[in-house]
């Protein structure tokens, strides 16, 4: 029942056309969801991501990756600079090996509009290497009644093990920074809101040659962080809804922070520290209870997913256990770029 059910869920994924690499913690991913989100926030920002997904179905689906941002300083122009981000993500799916190792580029293009606001525009490139295992599949029509057999031939066109595709994506974000406090923002508000569409180029898409081409996949995605006066705490609400073909998904949730200890402004002896706790729903999908853990330049979050949807009787709603780990250094741009102060400041 396992290894039908493996192949069932490729032949969902390689029929919708909508294999895209997926994670839940999905503020983690930043560049993941829109090009334009890089450097916004941080000068440098490197963020490590693991996702292991149905283990108790079948073989565990596994998914990981890095990201590295980093902004390039103009000296002339005060009110402007542009960003790069590199991002390798790696995932594995099933029984059958049915694989994407994602490789992009991205660049974006960041002007403040205001005192606490920027405006970015974001583009990027690279190539997802596709893979499967085809001897490792196995069709209803090799089902004999009772048992597999792999000897009953299952009349399907035998898929190539690999291609590769060149893909695209862009998007827009604004990102707005009000706080006078380094980590704890009790008197400030920080949100980034923006759009993306991804495969807008609409690559190929087919283990056998058939001509089909990949959905483009469109996002809006929001997340806030709403810090509350004198009581050492902040709101972290974040949403996403993508959309690709016939297919969409929501996501929704909200994190609560709790500052532990806030950096002194001046001397910077004493560190930032923070913990967060919260939880997400992706609709008709999973409830994700979620940790965030922030000291410093450093932040360590760990979610789990609830399996809700249909394959909760054979999941036992057991979904999947999910890592990240990100490093980031504040932007270096001062007052010019909307920091008050010249203090930087964390999301």
């Amino acid at each position: 029942m396992k290894k039908l059910l493996s192949s069932i869920l490729f032949i969902s994924a390689y029929a919708g056309q909508s294999q895209d690499i997926h994670f839940s913690q999905f503020n983690e991913t930043p560049v993941l969801i829109n090009p334009a989100m890089s450097c916004t926030a941080f000068d440098t920002r490197i963020i490590a991501n693991y996702k292991n997904q149905w283990a108790s179905v079948t073989s565990p689906f596994q998914t990981y990756g890095i990201s590295i941002e980093r902004a390039l300083k103009h000296l002339k122009l005060k009110k402007a600079y542009t960003g790069m981000s590199l991002s390798i993500y790696n995932d594995k799916a099933g029984d059958a090996g049915l694989g994407s190792l994602l490789v992009n580029l991205g660049f974006n293009a960041v002007i403040k509009t205001g005192k606490y606001e920027k405006l970015s525009a974001g583009i990027g490139g690279g190539v997802n290497y596709r893979t499967i295992n085809p001897s490792k599949l196995q069709w209803e029509s090799q089902y004999n009644g009772s048992v597999y057999d792999g000897a009953i031939t299952s009349g399907e066109s035998t898929p190539r093990s690999s291609f590769l595709q060149a893909d695209f994506v862009g998007g827009l974000a604004y990102h707005y920074a009000k706080s006078e406090r380094f980590i704890s923002a009790q008197d400030g508000t920080k949100f980034d809101i923006g759009i993306s569409a991804f495969h807008y180029n609409m690559p190929s898409y087919s283990f056998t040659n058939s001509g089909d081409k990949q959905f483009a996949k469109f996002a809006v995605h929001s997340n806030f962080d709403i810090g509350i006066k004198n009581a050492g705490m902040a709101i972290v609400p974040s949403f996403l809804y993508t959309r690709q073909g016939p297919s969409q998904e929501t996501n929704v949730g909200c994190m609560f922070k709790y500052i532990i200890q806030d950096q002194s402004v001046y001397t910077g002896i004493k560190k930032p520290c923070a913990i967060a706790l919260g939880a997400f729903y992706r609709v008709g999908d999973a409830i994700i209870p979620s940790l965030l853990f922030q000291y410093d330049k450093y932040a360590f979050s760990v979610s789990y997913d609830l399996n809700t949807s249909q394959l909760a009787g054979v999941s036992k709603a057991k979904g999947g256990l999910e890592f990240s780990l990100r490093f980031n250094t504040s932007p270096g741009y001062g007052k010019s770029l909307g920091n008050s102060v010249n203090k930087p400041t964390y999301k």
